[in-house]
C-alpha cells in the first residue's frame, strides 16, 4: 500500500465488525453517511497518527518529516488539522471527521493549548445555536459538534500529570472524553494493570468528568448493561497502533514487531484497540452523538442564553449519571470563527 494513497490495508476485519447493538441500527438509513466527529489530543510521540491510520485501515496522515533537521527539536505551536474519511461499519455508512491537534503539550507553558481547544469546541456549539435562532434555516448546514475526544495519556507507569488533569478537568463538562493510554506496549502487563488503576483513581479524586459508558434510563437489554460494565472496567483503553501487516496461518494480521516478538493490534490480550474501535464506530456511536446533543450542548445552550454558568449546578447532577463523579467548572472565553480549520478529504 502506498503511503498517503488512501487505499485500504488488506487486513483481517475487527472481531467486532459484525457485532452491533440495537441502538446503532437506527442510523443505517443515512444514505450519505452518518457524520461522526472525533478529536485527538495528546503530546507528540504517543501514536495519534498511527492510531488514526490503524483505525481507518488506510493512510490518512502520512509520516511527518521535519523540513529542517537542525530545527526539528523546536516545538511548533499547536494546530487544528481536519481529516475526513468515508467508512462503512456493519452496513452503516459513516463520515468520520477527525480533528487532530499536533503540537499540544509540547511547550513549557501549555495554557494557550487548553484555551484554544476549549474555544474550538465551544465555537461548534455557537454555530449550531446561531442556526437554531435563524428565522430561515440553512438546509445544507453542517453540524461540526465534536462527539468524542480521545485523550492520549503518556505511559509513565505512575499517575496522571498536571497537564492531563488540567486538560480533562477543563473540557469534561463540554465534551465526551475517552482516556487512552498511548503506546501501551511500553509497559509490562502487570505495570499496565497498576497504571490503569492509578489513572482511574486520579480521575475520581480530581472530579474529572469522562465518558463512563452510562446505562440509559430506559436500558433494558441485559447484554448492553453488562457490556457497559465491562467497558467501564477497561478504562482507560490501552492501545497500540501499527502499519505493518504480516501473514499468520494464511490470514493477514496487523502487528508491531520487536526483537523479542510481536504485538498483535487486534488481539484483546495485547491491546484494547479493537474494542475501542468497536465503541467508536459501532456500539456507542449513537450514545456519544445523543449525549453531545441532549446533554452537553443543552447545558452549554442554557448557560449561553441565560448568561450564567450552570455547569457547577445542574451539570453536576447530569455528570453523576453519565460520567465519572464531579464536574469541573469551565469558563466561556471569546470564540473567533477564524479558528475553524480547512478540511482534508481522504478517499475511501
Amino acid at each position: 500500500m502506498k503511503e498517503g494513497s488512501g487505499e485500504e490495508q488488506n487486513v483481517a476485519p475487527s472481531v467486532y465488525s459484525h457485532v452491533s447493538r440495537p441502538g446503532s441500527h437506527r442510523y443505517k438509513s443515512a444514505k450519505k453517511g452518518l457524520p461522526f466527529n472525533v478529536m485527538l489530543v495528546g503530546e507528540s510521540g504517543l501514536g495519534r497518527t498511527t492510531f488514526l491510520n490503524t483505525l481507518c485501515e488506510r493512510v490518512v496522515i502520512p509520516p511527518h518529516e521535519a523540513a529542517n533537521c537542525e530545527q526539528a527539536h523546536i516545538a511548533e505551536p499547536m494546530q487544528f488539522k481536519h481529516y475526513t474519511v468515508d467508512m462503512e461499519e456493519d452496513g452503516m455508512k459513516i463520515v468520520l471527521n477527525i480533528i487532530d491537534t499536533p503540537g499540544f503539550g509540547d511547550g513549557i507553558d501549555n495554557e494557550n493549548c487548553f484555551t484554544r481547544i476549549q474555544e474550538y469546541i465551544e465555537v461548534q456549539y455557537d454555530n449550531v445555536l446561531a442556526e437554531e435562532n435563524r428565522i430561515k434555516r440553512n438546509t445544507k448546514f453542517t453540524d461540526t459538534r465534536i462527539h468524542a475526544l480521545l485523550y492520549f495519556i503518556t505511559p509513565t507507569g505512575h499517575s496522571l500529570r498536571e497537564l492531563d488533569v488540567e486538560l480533562m478537568r477543563r473540557l469534561g463538562s463540554r465534551i465526551n472524553i475517552i482516556p487512552v493510554i498511548g503506546r501501551s506496549d511500553s509497559l509490562t502487563p502487570r505495570e499496565l494493570v497498576l497504571f490503569k488503576q492509578r489513572v482511574m483513581n486520579d480521575i475520581t479524586a480530581n472530579g474529572i468528568p469522562i465518558f463512563n459508558f452510562p446505562n440509559s434510563d430506559d436500558e433494558e437489554d441485559e447484554e448492553s448493561v453488562e457490556e457497559n460494565a465491562e467497558l467501564r472496567a477497561m478504562l482507560p483503553f490501552a492501545v497500540v497502533g501499527c502499519e505493518e501487516v504480516i501473514n499468520e496461518e494464511g490470514r493477514p494480521v496487523r502487528v508491531r514487531s520487536y526483537p523479542w516478538g510481536v504485538v498483535q493490534v487486534d488481539n484483546d490480550e495485547h491491546s484494547d484497540f479493537d474494542r475501542l474501535r468497536y465503541v467508536l464506530l459501532n456500539s456507542h456511536i449513537a450514545d456519544l452523538r445523543d449525549r453531545t446533543h441532549n446533554g452537553l450542548y443543552e447545558l452549554y445552550r442554557t448557560e449561553k442564553l441565560s448568561g450564567t454558568n450552570v455547569i457547577a449546578g445542574s451539570a453536576a447532577a447530569t455528570n453523576a449519571a453519565h460520567v465519572a463523579p464531579a464536574a469541573a467548572t469551565a469558563g466561556s472565553p471569546t470564540v473567533q470563527p477564524s479558528m475553524l480549520p480547512q478540511s482534508h478529504p481522504v478517499a475511501a
